[in-house]
């Protein structure tokens, strides 16, 4: 190889290798930087950040793995509904299923909503009804309570085809009705207990939602006994229809199809009430711009004068409104952070310190490549940061919790064990006679095995653990299988790179005190023309051309 040849070459190569260095460091920077502007940060998990914690046991002897397993997706589907993060939700035991959710400020209105039975059913409308209130004229302080049963509807009032008359036309609506008025009788009687013996066989006073989300103590219905419940229900998607109005397109179960088609049928061109714990979600005429009744064939969408949020509330109760079992409570807890933050500054502050001493070790040990080791730890510090504060935004990784921080801790050692494995190799280079700049590129082919195995040892332990363990360990095999993969990723383009490019200056081979020789052993190096990693000097072992 010529001299000319052998300079591109290795111009080439540094090049490469510092613009491998320089897309790590921007990578690092600019990330941290962006969660950081963003205002992210991990997502704490409960014994960080408080909440609450519930136990339920399934009621029934014949409770099924496969009723479990449902109860577990709706409970998710109401916790990420509530708009909180980092809840755990899974089963713990014969027939109980543990609820963690962090954060929570208000835990008793929290538990009410995702504890509750929550059956929902579908039923004919008879008439509306007025709020709870005293009459006119009435003298009465108290309302009655526990009235059983509330007295039928009045002709007048009653929501049937006849006193409806809906009729389709080319409207806008694309049906014109009669506007029945509420009947008057109800104002008396409180709204029905969804305790009450045979509730879904029951005619019941039910109050309509508000669009915040919560009974609205407006206009109320009264409704027939439940003909299909929210088990026929497959899906439901609140969407935007082509003219722009809030709608929820819904997908029926197999079995749940045929029965939908009857029930619609039944009451063509009159309300059905979609209820869910004691409130109506909608009520929506069956095929309104129809003039007689057709198959939905499994599917079907429910329109109106509805908001986004009336379309979004729909959506979630006709989702996950229908658990297949009965829960009770078993044990509850209100959880303070207090103790797992004083846990969490011990812990990091013993990290800190123990982290702090091997720095000063290494840096005392290997001199300026010391440095490397420090560097390498803060730019995967960062990285790390920036991805645990993104995937707090997401459902993906676990909750960041005591558990998590454990993993983080021991990946640090799995770290530094990669630094001092390659430095390690570069001393063995340098005493078998050879340069600090032709070892550092052929210790590290060495090294990067043994680096390699022992990385993957741990990231496969790590993904066996997340699958098989349940509770806390996942989140310590998470973050531990993560750090492990940023480490092999920061070996590879950032310390390989960065040593061998520091092992190339003949300003860090010298017989300084912080030199990278003194730090190998190599004592001070001679300076020479540079070579190619990989070449042999220009004239050496019969020459060059």
């Amino acid at each position: 190889m010529s001299p000319k040849s052998g300079g591109r070459a290795q111009r080439r190569q540094r090049r490469n290798l510092l613009i491998s260095v320089l897309v790590v460091v921007a990578i690092s920077i600019g990330s941290f930087a962006a969660v950081f502007a963003a205002k992210w940060s991990p997502r704490l998990g409960l014994d960080l950040a408080g909440g609450v914690a519930v136990v339920y046991t399934a009621e029934g002897h014949n409770v099924s793995q496969s009723d479990l397993d449902e109860t577990v997706n709706i409970l998710n589907l109401r916790v990420n509904g509530l708009g909180v993060s980092g809840a755990q939700v899974q089963t713990t035991g014969k027939n109980q299923i543990s609820v963690s959710i962090p954060g929570v400020t208000n835990a008793q209105q929290v538990l009410a909503q995702i504890g509750q039975t929550a059956r929902m059913y579908f039923r004919p409308v008879q008439c509306f009804a007025y709020p709870e209130g005293v009459p006119k004229g009435s003298k009465a302080t108290s309302l009655p309570r526990g009235v059983e049963p509330i007295p039928a509807c009045t002709a007048s009032s009653q929501l049937t085809q006849a006193n409806l008359a809906v009729t389709p036309n080319n409207s806008s609506a694309g049906y014109s009705s009669n506007n029945v008025a509420p009947d008057s009788q109800y104002i008396a009687y409180p709204s029905t207990s969804v305790d009450m013996p045979n509730y879904d066989k029951s005619t019941v006073l039910l109050p309509g939602l508000a669009a915040s989300g919560s009974a609205n103590g407006g206009e109320r219905y009264v409704l027939g006994p439940a003909q299909m419940t929210g088990h026929s229900i497959a899906s439901a998607t609140a969407t935007q229809n082509q003219t722009g109005q809030w709608v929820v397109d819904y997908t029926l179960t197999g079995p749940g199809s045929s029965l939908w088609d009857k029930v619609a049928q039944e009451n063509f061109h009159q309300l059905l009430g979609i209820e869910l714990d004691g409130v109506v979600y909608s009520a929506p005429i069956i095929q309104p711009t129809q003039s007689s009744f057709t198959s939905f064939d499994g599917k079907g969408e429910i329109s109106g004068s509805l908001t986004q949020s009336d379309a979004q509330n729909l959506a979630q109760a006709m989702n996950f409104g229908a658990l297949p079992i009965s829960l009770k409570a078993a044990t509850s807890e209100t959880v303070s952070a207090t103790l797992g933050h004083s846990a969490l500054v011990a812990g990091l502050g013993a990290g800190i310190a123990g982290l702090i001493l091997v720095l000063l070790y290494v840096l005392l040990y290997y001199r300026g490549l010391g440095l490397v080791v420090i560097s390498g730890l803060l730019l995967t510090a960062m990285m790390l940061w920036a991805i645990i504060s993104a995937l707090g935004h997401t459902s993906v990784a676990p909750s960041f919790d005591l558990a998590g921080i454990t993993g983080l801790i021991v990946s640090i050692g799995i770290t530094v064990d990669s630094y001092i494995v390659y430095f390690e190799r570069l001393k063995d280079e340098t005493r078998s006679g050879r340069s600090v700049r032709t070892s550092v590129d052929r210790g590290f082919r060495s090294a990067w095995r043994t680096v390699w195995a022992a990385d993957f040892v741990s990231l496969l332990a790590a993904i066996v653990l997340y699958f098989v363990a349940v509770g806390n360990v996942k989140g310590f095999a998470f973050f531990l299988g993560l750090s492990t993969i940023m480490d092999m990723a920061v070996t590879w383009f950032y310390t390989r790179p960065l040593v061998i490019l520091l092992g190339q200056s003949p300003r860090l081979q010298g017989s300084g005190a912080f030199s990278i020789a003194t730090g190998l052993g190599a004592g001070p190096q001679a300076s020479g023309p540079a070579v190619p990693v990989g070449a042999a000097p220009v004239g050496a072992g019969g020459g060059g051309s």
